[in-house]
């Protein structure tokens, strides 16, 4: 198993904890000098698709974990190459054809080759790749690594398994399996005959279908009306509801929160969600933004400075799974099946040539809800308009 991870931008404050909000170390950042970047999700989408094509050119099975993370099959490599001399011939190759730095951790399972990774990444001398077939190099690497730091193992489980002594990897590995599965349960026994060289986990040869699609934003500015909170989450909603279409599935179940700022103790705080399940799975935009609507109408209170609102689509099926309601003729978001799915790829079309050229009604609202993105870097990658001219 092999695994490859890269970051964008990696900064760790030994002084703060990971999502620490901006504002709250600006004299840290002044310090120091550090340089700040809002989130370019276009960016960041364009460049992990870029590494993903040049690992799946090097091997004959990727497995894209995330955005930025896959495992690879390396069966049968070692006939033409060693290990190690393959993890240094994908760096070197994503460096040279994407511009990213990538570590490379490669062992027989996927928890050991995460171990791996962690490892390339710590350690300097290791040169961003680790060779982890070895089972004594396994032992002593698992002997140094934090029981945290075990794929798998959260920071609540982390402090129960600290509490029984078990504090590293190794002792995790060396645990007796069903004193893990009676204690604990079936997942963390797995994860010890991982770090044991046993793989218990699944291939995915194809990415599995989404269970969730969540779409939320924080506002650049405070939000207070109805009608600025539905024109944002209306337009949540319509992205919720492509991707949907993305993946070939319907929806069954929608919910809707809407928030104040938590860093902000001293103003009145509001947090409120709610769902509603459909009639009929859709993967119509129009149902789902009206649905939305509704749902949000019901939960939202006035004289509130809202910071954040979100859509989650749940209860996903594909095309095989829609079962007619038997009496959808009475239903109020009953729309022809045929028209909505011919008018939605229409939409999806026009929007894939031009972004958001056509879209709900209800989203052509203030720009109130956009994120504040001061600090956003060049587009040159997925924008025209971006792209540094000559004069």
């Amino acid at each position: 198993m092999f695994s490859v991870t890269y970051k964008v931008v990696t900064c760790n404050y030994r002084t703060n904890k990971m999502g620490v909000p901006a504002h709250l170390i600006k004299t840290e950042i002044r310090r120091h000098r550090i340089q700040v970047f809002s989130s370019n999700y276009a960016f960041y989408g364009d460049m992990s698709r870029r590494v993903m094509t040049n690992l799946e050119a090097m091997a004959p099975r990727v497995d894209i974990y995330s955005i930025d993370e896959a495992f690879l099959d390396l069966t049968g490599i070692e006939r033409v190459v060693s290990f190690e001399a393959f993890g240094r011939q994908v760096k070197d190759a994503v460096y040279r054809n994407v511009g990213l730095p990538v570590c490379v951790g490669i062992a027989p399972t996927r928890t050991l080759a995460k171990l791996a990774n962690y490892a390339a990444k710590k350690y300097p001398a290791t040169g961003g790749v680790v060779d982890l077939t070895d089972p004594a190099r396994q032992r002593r690497l698992m002997a140094r690594v934090p029981i945290e730091e075990a794929w798998g193992v959260g920071r609540k489980l982390s402090a129960k398994l600290q509490a029984m002594g078990i504090t590293t990897a190794l002792q995790l590995a060396d645990t007796d399996l069903v004193t893990l599965r009676k204690r604990f349960s079936v997942v963390l026994e797995r994860t010890a005959r991982e770090l044991n060289g046993i793989s218990c986990l699944v291939w995915e040869d194809a990415p599995a279908p989404k269970k969730q699609i969540m779409c939320s934003r924080s506002f650049g500015q405070p939000i207070r009306t109805l009608p600025d909170l539905e024109a944002a989450v209306a337009q949540y909603a319509t992205r919720a509801t492509e991707k949907l279409r993305k993946g070939q599935q319907y929806a069954g179940e929608l919910m809707v929160f809407i928030r104040t700022n938590p860093f902000r103790p001293g103003e009145p705080q509001y947090s409120r969600s709610t769902s509603v399940r459909l009639v009929n799975p859709t993967q119509d935009s129009r149902v789902i933004v009206q649905k939305t609507l509704t749902q949000l109408r019901s939960i939202y209170r006035s004289g509130y400075d809202y910071a954040k609102a979100g859509v989650m689509l749940s209860e996903l099926v594909d095309a095989t799974g829609l079962q007619e309601d038997l009496f959808e003729s009475a239903t109020t978001d009953n729309v022809d099946s045929g028209k909505s799915e011919r008018l939605m790829t229409v939409m999806d079309e026009i929007n894939r040539r031009s972004r958001a050229t056509v879209f709900m009604a209800r989203a052509a609202g203030p720009a109130a809800h956009t994120m504040r993105r001061g600090y956003l870097s060049p587009a040159y990658t997925t924008d025209w308009n971006a792209l540094p001219g000559v004069r």
